[in-house]
């Protein structure tokens, strides 16, 4: 019945359906026209809140702009009256600096005055000490001439006495005296004679090693002046080439480049389309650099290839290999675009030029040049970059000398410039260095012909000079040999005249000096007289001049005290003044700041009337089209109006069916729930017949026919067999624990115990094979240790014997059981002495018999690349020149590199490599190729 029934309202709900969709077809087709007409609607309600929104945002601006006039007339007028104040503060600071210039002028006449009062007082204190000092002087001037009188008087006594005596003898020797006389003076005029002629030949002889010596001073500052002007070309040369041979070096491993860059240029040989790097292919001049790399940014590493095919295939090559990206130009496919776009913008100030045309590029890169750089316009400054921008409505891209770069739309980049690669500018300064090199090579070969030049005639000079002095050390010796004739002769004449001259004039002086002498006795005691009252008067002047100079002392020092005072007082007026000035000078100076910035908002305030102008433009620009808008707007909203009616005439007949159908859908919905409830019912029914039977199955293992075949004919009730049952279970329990699970738990156990006895007997068999392997190894290893420490033996005598020039080296296994366990000793026996082991030897020895033992081990194995580090530290010259001529010898199997500070091992190399400070602070590597056959010569 319920199915019968719930057929039924299924068919008529199928009608309904029917009916249904055919009025919401004709529903959906009017809401996709209202829809479309809603979406016009819509576009057009956006579009007039977008222009109301620019309205709104316009009046804003205006708004903005009228009240940034209303903040320039408030800020115009905050500058005046500061201006105003400022010109206060000015004439302030100028009339107290006037009165303070009048105080330091009368300060200073003070100090004058007062300096001049220091000054006389001065004066008049050295004028008392010096009358002091002079009667001083004039007191012990009397007292030596009182003691030099009574002296004088004993002396005369003494003179009378001798005087009498002599008298007699003078006559005696008058005649032998005149005869030596005539013979002496013959001798000294012939010494004059021979003395003024050696005279003659020093003094020219002389001027002759003058002119020598400053000829020989001025070729030796000319030849230390091209000594060093040899020196800075050595150093210039080797600086540069270095330099050089660096640029070279980084210019062929493409430095600077990203890795999928060197890696397509490493295949440049390979693939002739492969025609450069665009940093290789273009070249500007140095002024131009840092712009030019500026605006090729990252395309300065863009390879340039001869076709489209060629790139293809290098991306494929990149692409296989994971090596990265890269940008490729064909220039079969790459083309100069149309040009400059705005090319009257050449002609503004600090314009310099279209960047393409500021590249020197070869004919065939021409395109390449105009589509990377044909768009930029190159500026000499960021102000006129920024001038030009702004003209042109920030469309154009420039770039100035100094790296800014404006990009259209108006961003702008810029900072500090780092650019340490220079791939633009390489190229060029390996050109600029090897120009720098041949010129430095030229000018070293001047300067050197010139010092042998100057060394040469040095040498002729020095040899004149040796010449020169050993003529005036003879003629020296010839002038003292007739000076010391002539004083000889000289002395003895004059000995003899004065002797002669005394004899007569003692004679008749001696009466003569002895009345002079009583008569000057008589005067020395009239002198001693006078000097006592001499002496006593100068006592009195000097208490006199001793009290009057501490009077003037005193005055002298208050003078002084207040001329100090005047200096405090004046120098802090100084500073007074110089802090008055600078106050003046930073007035002026924020005065002229502030006019500035009123000229400034006053530019300002012109540009944003005009902006307000043309925003007021916009406006009503922008209120016509709104018009527009809202009149196309009430025309959409009438026809949507005219839809919406006879969509709601639809609606209200299809809900006619809505309210069948849910009539309908609700009688199906309770036909549909009891017919689940029966449905429900029978499968809980079904599910627990089920489980009886399964119950009954694996609890007795039989079916509910076997079941029901065995019934008792007596069975009781239901309640008496559950008891029953209940009965039989307890009976079960008492029985204990029956463990059902032994059987798997049996064969888990036996399959774990076979697999551990499999592991077991492998671990077992791999022991007895690594056992056997171990002993092999042993044995082969001995036997290689034995074998090779033969040999080495045998060439660490041969290398030992040529290192120390003789003598003996032994290598020695120590005492063991086992040679792979023992110790090595090694025995030295130095030329003349006895051998031993090599630890008692000295440093020098120890280190050439290490050496000579590595070079041992070198020598029976080399290695292509070795490094050592100082290992002849402790060797004396002539052993560092073996080794370094034993090293030098090992070079055509092994690549050395040797850090050493001996002077013998860096002859032998064929490169050294050093570091140098030129500038403090900056360190520069340099290196010299001592096979360079140009260095040899």
């Amino acid at each position: 019945i319920v199915n019968g029934d719930l057929d039924s309202c299924r068919q008529e709900a199928e009608q309904l359906r029917g009916r249904y969709e055919e009025l919401a077809e004709k529903s959906q087709q009017r809401e996709k026209e209202m829809e479309t007409h809603r979406s016009a609607l819509g576009e057009a309600k956006v579009q007039k809140e977008s222009m109301e929104g620019q309205i709104r945002v316009l009046e804003e601006q205006i708004r903005a702009s009228q009240a940034s006039e209303e903040q320039f007339l408030a800020r115009r007028e905050a500058i005046q009256q500061e201006l105003a104040g400022r010109a206060q503060e000015k004439e302030g600071f100028v009339a107290e600096k006037g009165a303070l210039n009048r105080l330091l002028d009368q300060t200073d006449d003070a100090l004058g005055k007062l300096e001049a009062k220091v000054a006389d007082a001065d004066d008049t204190l050295r004028t008392l000490e010096f009358d002091r000092e002079a009667q001083k002087q004039q007191m012990i001037q009397g007292l030596n001439q009182k003691a030099e009188i009574a002296a004088s008087r004993q002396k005369f006594a003494t003179q009378l006495e001798q005087a009498r005596l002599e008298r007699s003898q003078l006559h005696q020797s008058l005649l032998q005296d005149k005869t030596q006389e005539e013979e002496k003076q013959a001798q000294v005029n012939a010494w004059e004679s021979q003395l003024a002629q050696v005279r003659d030949k020093l003094k020219q002889l002389a001027g002759q090693i003058q002119e020598n010596a400053a000829l020989r001073r001025q070729k030796e500052e000319e030849l230390r002046r091209q000594n060093g002007a040899l020196q800075n070309c050595q150093q210039e040369y080797h600086t540069r080439k270095t330099r050089l041979e660096s640029l070279i070096n980084i210019t062929e491993r493409y430095e600077g480049y990203g890795g999928s860059i060197r890696r397509v240029m490493e295949k440049k040989k390979q693939t002739p389309g492969i025609l450069g790097v665009v940093a290789d292919l273009l070249h500007a001049e140095k002024k131009y650099e840092v712009a030019l790399e500026t605006a090729l940014g990252g395309r300065i590493q863009n390879i340039v290839t001869d076709t489209e095919e060629t790139a293809k295939g290098l991306v494929e090559f990149l692409k296989k290999n994971r090596l990265g990206r890269a940008t490729f130009l064909p220039l079969s496919s790459v083309s100069g675009r149309e040009g400059f776009p705005r090319p009257e913008a050449l002609k503004e100030p600090g314009a310099l030029g279209v960047a393409s045309q500021l590249v020197q590029v070869e004919a065939a890169y021409q395109g390449i040049a105009s589509y990377l750089l044909g768009r930029v316009l190159v500026v000499d400054t960021i102000d006129h970059a920024l001038a030009i921008a702004r003209k042109y409505r920030h469309s154009l891209s420039l770039v100035t000398l100094d790296g800014e770069l404006l990009s259209p739309g108006g961003s702008l980049t810029g900072g500090a410039f780092k650019n340490s690669s220079n791939l633009l500018g390489r190229r060029r300064e390996i050109e600029e260095l090897e120009k720098e090199i041949r010129q430095t090579l030229a000018e070293y070969d001047r300067v050197k012909d010139r010092a042998a030049a100057l060394e040469q005639e040095l040498e002729q000079a020095q040899a004149l000079g040796g010449q020169l002095q050993d003529a005036l050390h003879e003629a020296k010796i010839q002038e003292n040999t007739a000076i010391l004739g002539r004083d000889r002769d000289q002395d003895a004449l004059d000995t003899l005249r004065r002797g002669s001259w005394s004899r007569k004039e003692d004679a008749g002086k001696l009466q003569q000096r002895i009345e002079e002498i009583e008569a000057q006795e008589a005067q020395m005691a009239q002198a001693s007289r006078e000097l006592e009252k001499q002496e006593a008067s100068c006592q009195k002047a000097i208490g006199r001049l001793e009290k009057q100079l501490e009077k003037e002392k005193a005055k002298r020092e208050e003078a002084a005290r207040r001329l100090e005072e005047v200096r405090v007082e004046f120098s802090g007026l100084n500073q007074k003044d110089q802090f008055l000035l600078e106050n003046i000078l930073r007035v002026n100076r924020e005065m002229e700041k502030q006019k500035n910035e009123l000229e400034e908002l006053a530019r300002s305030r012109e540009t944003g009337a005009q902006q307000v102008q043309q925003k007021q433009a916009e406006i009503q620009e922008t209120q016509e089209k709104i018009r527009q808008t809202e009149a196309a707007m009430a025309a959409l909203s009438q026809i949507l109006e005219q839809e919406t009616q006879v969509r709601d005439a639809e609606a209200a007949e299809q809900k006619k069916f809505f309210d069948a159908k849910a009539e309908i859908d609700s009688r199906v919905r309770e036909l549909d729930k009891e017919a689940m409830r029966l449905q429900n019912q029978k499968e809980r029914l079904e599910e627990h017949l089920e489980k009886q039977v399964d119950y009954l199955w694996t609890e007795y293992e039989m079916t509910p026919s076997e079941a029901e075949s065995q019934r008792p004919e007596g069975l009781g009730s239901i309640l008496e067999v559950r008891r029953e049952v209940t009965k039989r279970k307890n009976q079960i329990r008492e029985l204990g624990p029956v463990n059902v699970n032994a059987m798997e738990e049996y064969k888990e156990v036996s399959e774990r115990y076979e697999f551990l006895k499999g592991q077991h007997g492998d671990l077992v068999e791999a022991e007895a094979s690594l056992q056997k392997i171990i002993g092999e190894l042993d044995v082969s290893m001995r036997a290689q240790f034995q074998e090779n420490f033969a040999r080495i033996q045998k060439e660490f005598q041969r290398v030992f014997q040529e290192l120390f020039g003789g003598g003996k080296g032994t290598l020695e296994l120590l005492e063991s059981g086992d040679v792979l366990e023992a110790g090595i000793g090694i025995n030295a026996q130095p030329p003349g002495k006895k051998l031993q082991n090599m630890m008692p030897l000295s440093g020098g020895e120890k280190a050439l018999t290490a050496i000579a033992l590595l070079f041992a081990i070198q020598n029976l194995k080399p290695s292509p690349f070795c490094l050592l580090d100082e290992i002849e530290a402790a060797l004396d010259e002539p052993n560092v020149a073996r080794y370094a001529g034993y090293l030098n010898k090992l070079k055509d199997q092994t690549q050395f590199i040797v850090i050493t500070h001996r002077r013998g091992t860096m002859e032998m190399a064929d490169r050294l490599y050093g570091v140098t400070m030129q500038e403090k602070g900056v360190s520069a590597l340099v290196s010299v190729d001592l096979t360079d056959p140009s260095l040899a010569s």
